[in-house]
This record gives structure tokens, C-alpha cells and sequence, in this order.
């Protein structure tokens, strides 16, 4: 698997606030740790079996993070290019058109973790290091440590993770498969003693 991590921490980048409310429409932020079967209103987790799955996952009591977003689409020609180039798949997978991709906005639940950039960058790194040695090979993982403000039980300043999980497919049907392959690896990382706060 390709992976990577990098961080969008200048002034000028987005933070992630917790919780929160789309202003043009009825999505908001869904606390599945306090309520787990509160699926359906995720659109995007009841489509998609393998990313409730992984809602489920990370949001389970041993679990070191939790969820504030998610989305899951059909990638753009120019995404499922750039992934393939990235995967230097060119010469011997021509025939790979399409691609489907998701992101998981995580919070730590540890504090300490949660407030310090330095912690965080290290736990990505090991992660996109473990990551890198899983067998596959359509799927590619980018990570990006983001400023984050978490108001759920006090206000907390601190920094999330932007987790994005994307792969390629012959067809939509091989790529969500991929992609569901890929994602659940990732989950099972996450989920793994080298994450458990010390």
C-alpha cells in the first residue's frame, strides 16, 4: 500500500470543529461513541457496508480515536490518474479505470495525544510505515494532521487527523472492493496495540 502523511497546520488551513452543523442542510456531527446504531443518519455508512464497519470500529470503547466526519465517493478521472501514477502501475495495469475513495476525520481520545502535534506525528509515521508493508497494491493511504477544536465535554484544543483511503479497480465493483479491503487493513492499524495510549 502507498502511504503517506503530511500536516495543514498554517493559519490559513481548515480547522476541524467538534461538534458541528452544515449550515445548507440537515448533516451535523453524530457522536457514535454515546450512540452506535445511530447509522442512519450517515447516508454515506448505510451505503456502504465496509465504511460502517469501520465507524463501528473506531468508535468502539478500545478503540483510541473516535470519528467527527466521513464521506465515500466514485473518484474523478484525474484522481484515479494521479493514484495510479502515484502507484506506478502505468506499464502492467492499464486496463484499471476507475477508483473509489473515502475520508474519516479522527480525533484522539487520549489527551495528551490529542493536544501534542509532536505525538501525533510520530503515531503517523508509525502508522504510514506499518501501512506501507500491507499487501495492496491498488490502494493508497494519506493521512493529514489538521488544527481541531473539540467542545464534548469542555473545549480542547488540539490537532485531528484526516484519514483518506483510496483504490483502484478494473471496474466500480473491483474498486469498492479494494477499497473496502484496504480501508478495513487500515482500521485493523488503528485498532492495534501500537496505538493504545501508554
Amino acid at each position: 500500500m502507498l502511504a503517506e502523511w503530511s500536516a495543514e497546520c498554517a493559519a490559513d488551513d481548515p480547522v476541524l470543529v467538534v461538534p458541528w452543523q452544515d449550515p445548507n442542510g440537515p448533516a451535523a456531527f453524530v457522536d457514535l461513541r454515546l450512540n452506535p446504531y445511530d447509522f442512519d443518519q450517515l447516508p454515506e455508512a448505510e451505503q456502504y457496508p465496509s465504511l460502517m464497519q469501520a465507524l463501528r470500529a473506531l468508535n468502539a470503547p478500545r478503540s483510541p480515536v473516535f470519528t467527527a466526519k466521513c464521506d465515500a465517493w466514485v473518484m474523478s478521472r484525474e484522481e484515479v490518474e494521479t493514484l495510479e501514477l502515484n502507484l506506478d502501475m502505468a506499464l502492467d495495469t492499464a486496463d484499471l479505470l476507475t477508483g473509489f475513495a473515502t475520508y474519516i476525520d479522527l480525533v484522539w481520545r487520549d489527551r495528551t495525544s490529542f493536544a501534542s502535534f509532536h505525538q501525533q506525528s510520530q503515531l503517523l509515521h508509525k502508522l504510514t510505515r506499518l501501512a506501507a508493508a500491507l499487501d495492496q497494491p491498488y490502494a493508497g493511504l494519506d493521512c493529514i494532521i489538521r488544527p481541531a477544536f473539540v467542545d464534548l465535554a469542555g473545549p480542547q484544543e488540539g490537532f485531528a487527523v484526516s484519514v483518506y483511503v483510496r483504490a483502484l479497480g478494473s471496474d466500480i465493483h473491483t474498486a469498492e472492493e479494494n477499497w473496502g479491503a484496504a480501508l478495513e487493513s487500515v482500521v485493523s492499524l488503528l485498532r492495534s496495540r501500537d496505538f493504545a495510549p501508554s
